[in-house]
């Protein structure tokens, strides 16, 4: 795929996310080691999900995936209309933007940048027009106007998370995939962010599927999914 071509979308339009039979196997051929073991995950559009599980259960391996971050072993998956399943990783970088957002727990700022060019460098190296002026309307949404020239050093744990949501939400992403954002946050703090994620989505229509140990923040979803081992074994 040349990179002036765009993937072409198919698929249900109220489905955001369409996984069925997803693998993932790591290690090497001696020892392989069964990541994913035969998920099945369908997301409608503009909904919030929250996956549950113990450590260890394949939760940050099925976002990953999902996130088009790392290539499935087998099975079909569909994100944003798009047949991810088929993209090599070239395919898949570029099926991302504009698309996906992604927030993580460690918040991934380039020390050498100021907050401001971490949101819009990421935006100008995409092609979005206007990559500072979106960064900086966007730092401003999440209570980050006065902060634009401030490197990651001169922020606050809670700051370079905003910063890191700033990011992920630039572009105006249909899909946000969050891996526990508040992991690495006091409860107060956390709180905040948990509710300024909330916000954001709701303010872009976004669709959400975040990553988290905390039942709290799972009620705030419309659906919980749970998986064990490989495998989705509860939704409510």
């Amino acid at each position: 795929m040349s990179h002036a071509e765009r993937p072409q979308e198919t698929g249900a339009p109220d489905l955001a996310i369409a996984a069925h039979n997803v693998t993932l196997t790591l290690g090497s051929d001696k020892a392989p080691v069964e990541i994913l073991r035969g998920v099945d995950l369908e997301v409608d559009a503009g909904s919030s999900v929250a996956l549950l599980g113990p450590s260890g259960s394949g939760k940050s391996s099925l976002m990953a995936v999902l996130a088009g971050l790392e290539r499935a072993g087998g099975g079909t998956i569909r994100v944003a209309g798009l047949d991810f399943a088929a993209m090599d990783e070239d395919d898949l970088a570029r099926a991302r933007r504009g698309r996906i957002g992604i927030v993580l727990q460690a918040f991934h700022l380039l020390p050498t940048m100021t907050a401001l060019e971490n949101v819009a460098v990421p935006l100008e190296l995409a092609g979005i027009d206007d990559p500072f002026g979106k960064a900086q309307a966007e730092l401003e949404a999440v209570g980050l106007g006065h902060r634009l020239t401030h490197y990651p050093a001169q922020l606050s744990g809670g700051e370079q998370q905003r910063v890191a949501i700033a990011r992920a939400m630039a572009s105006s992403p249909a899909i946000i995939f969050a891996d526990e954002p508040t992991g690495n946050l006091d409860t107060t703090t956390g709180q905040s962010i948990i509710e300024l994620i909330f916000a954001r989505r709701a303010a872009l229509g976004a669709t959400l599927l975040i990553i988290t140990h905390d039942p709290d923040l799972a009620a705030n979803c419309d659906r919980v999914v749970v998986m064990h081992d490989g495998k989705i074994e509860e939704r409510t």
